[in-house]
């Protein structure tokens, strides 16, 4: 993000709401537009609480988690076992 986004990011969160996720997901599992979908089912689910004057200032981070930094009871999750979507 250059710094002008940055500045135009500041100015629209002290203009009102900034609904703010942090999505991890194990690196790998999503396509693009998988991501696309998730990232959009997110800012739809801030727009239903805030209103729509919350769909652009929300922020979406998608953020892939890479290696075995996932594990569930144990288990660890990765790409080979959860696959692609």
């Amino acid at each position: 993000m250059e710094l002008g986004s940055l500045a135009a990011v500041g100015n629209r969160r002290q203009a009102g709401v900034m609904p703010f996720a942090n999505l991890k997901v194990p690196a790998d599992t999503l396509t693009a537009k998988s991501k696309k979908q998730l990232q959009d089912a997110v800012t739809d689910a801030f727009v239903a609480v805030y209103g729509e004057r919350a769909r652009a200032n929300t922020l979406v981070v998608l953020e892939e988690v890479t290696g075995d930094g996932w594990s569930l009871g144990g288990n660890i999750l990765n790409a080979e076992v959860l696959g692609r979507s």
